[in-house]
């Protein structure tokens, strides 16, 4: 039981954390200094924070297949759960090939030979599509190794790095915050004369970067129905989750800001690979040559796992809107063991758009799929602190007792509220750059999402005639299991270790 509780809790913690942190981070340094890039992931954070809050009391709530999407279809408005679903899907389905194209870019830093790519990447896409077809088993098994992996290497780079800045690297020079006074703690967009304006700019335009890093963490609502006690575990989950935000993204951009000077020509390296990773630029700075291959070779498994977390998913996803009606009924298909095979092949196919990243204007694709995710995950915290905030209405109005929950937070409905109201925001400026230089292809990347979920919701709604539910009509009971029927008894710790995997999972 606890190496089941101990792969749960590894896979929530570190399942979706990707290229995003190890290599992205630097970018966000460049753009708006070691400040900027520090509250653009905080801000994010905390967001992202109140998104897996909302969805954590849904869920233990009712631990059913079809995670929020269907909450959004039960306790809002069918076709907004319409919406939300498919929007949702389409994110998780393109996050794939982003990720598998970033695997494809690492492998470059020991192979440069170009022609190798569509190699790499067809045997990538290969490997991911088995593992998730396999089922959820072997995912785990897998999962549970890659996590291990990147906590491994994240917790080691900051014990690194630490040493370095303090001067316990080989050339014994203290580092301290001396890049936050010069050349600064903030930089500037260079888009206005306001220096306070320009310098905000520059924080807007690493929200993007930061939103891809977070991009994922609501999956604890994605497996609710295939994990074992999962009123209990998921609970515990969303406890630690802001562990993660902390220790991982929050001291991780605090450390570089520390280590490397945002205006490091180094930090302009588009290899993708290693070379980029603000980390190897500081090792490599305080004379430690040796760590850019280990760094490289943990980037790529958090790459690979991150595609292969967003595969699973996105097929859950797909899953519960055919189960719902809202998709073709062929992809309802299940293995004997509960597999959903048609919704996994189906979601397989979208890891064959990696092959655009090959040819030329490779990065100029990559840099789209990585803002239609990032701008899709915004909808998708939007809809579910939506969801939470009409979902704790028809529980109050029905007389529930929301602390009888197994999960529940002191601070809602004010965490929902907060992500409300900064996912529309976020949503709304992301694509503020383009107004200065405007761009067709970048505007609609930044912005295209919002018809697309425009026109599902309000097409499913003309067609099928929906309303939204009123708080005394919501469906709080059909389908919903008993306690008794999902959790197991909790065994105590009885070993060293078990105690430990008991404080940190």
């Amino acid at each position: 039981m606890y190496r089941c509780k101990i792969r749960f809790g590894l896979w929530i913690i570190a399942g979706t954390i990707g290229t995003g942190l190890f290599l992205g981070s630097g970018e966000a340094l460049h753009v708006a200094g070691p400040l900027g890039a520090l509250i653009a992931y905080m801000l994010v954070g905390t967001v992202a924070y109140s998104s897996l809050c909302s969805v954590g009391e849904m869920t233990t709530f009712a631990p059913i297949s079809g995670t929020f999407p269907h909450f959004a279809a039960r306790w809002v408005d069918p076709a907004f759960g319409f919406a939300v679903g498919w929007n949702y899907f389409y994110g998780q389905a393109i996050s794939v090939p982003v990720e598998v194209a970033a695997a494809v870019i690492l492998l470059s830093f020991w192979d440069e030979n170009t022609s190798h790519a569509a190699i790499y990447t067809a045997v990538i896409c290969v490997l991911m599509c088995a593992i998730n077809i396999f089922g959820v088993r072997y995912f785990g098994e897998a999962e549970f190794l890659f996590a291990f992996i990147k906590l491994s290497t994240i917790i080691g780079l900051l014990l690194a790095g630490l040493v370095i800045d303090l001067g316990g690297g080989p050339n014994h020079g203290r580092i301290g915050f001396r890049y936050w006074k010069h050349p600064g703690a903030l930089a500037r967009a260079g888009l206005v004369s306001s220096i306070n304006t320009d310098r905000f700019l520059a924080i807007m335009s690493v929200i993007i970067q930061a939103a891809f890093s977070f991009t994922g963490m609501e999956l604890v609502a994605i497996a609710a129905s295939e994990t074992e006690s999962p009123r209990r575990n998921i609970g515990k989950a969303v406890n630690r989750v802001v562990y993660r935000i902390v220790l991982f993204y929050i001291l991780g951009i605090l450390m570089i800001g520390m280590l490397v000077s945002y205006d490091d020509d180094a930090l302009l390296n588009t290899s993708g690979n290693a070379a980029q990773s603000p980390f190897v630029i500081a090792f490599n700075r305080a004379g430690v040559k040796v760590l850019p291959h280990i760094i490289n070779a943990a980037v790529f498994t958090s790459a690979f796992s991150a595609g292969n977390t967003y595969l699973f998913c996105g097929s859950r996803i797909l899953y519960g809107l055919a189960l719902r009606g809202q998709g073709p009924r062929f992809l309802t298909y299940c293995t004997k063991n509960g597999l959903p095979l048609t919704a996994v092949l189906v979601t397989c196919c979208f890891s064959l758009l990696s092959f655009m990243t090959v040819s030329s204007g490779a990065e100029r694709v990559f840099f789209w799929l990585q803002n239609l995710t990032a701008t899709g995950g915004f909808i998708g915290w939007f809809c579910i602190n939506l969801t939470y905030v009409f979902f704790r209405r028809g529980m109050l109005a029905q007389g529930f007792d929301l602390k009888e929950n197994i999960y529940n937070h002191s601070w809602q409905p004010y965490l929902a509220w907060w992500g409300i109201f900064w996912t529309i925001f976020f949503t709304l400026v992301n694509g503020y750059a383009v107004f200065f230089s405007f761009d067709i292809s970048d505007f609609l990347v930044a912005y295209i999402n919002l018809p697309i979920f425009a026109s599902l919701y309000f097409g499913y709604k003309l067609i099928m005639r929906t309303s939204v539910w009123k708080p005394e009509d919501m469906d709080l009971v059909t389908g919903i299991p008993s306690i008794e029927e999902t959790e197991k008894p909790e065994v105590p710790p009885r070993t060293l270790l078990e105690k430990i995997a008991a404080i940190l999972f």
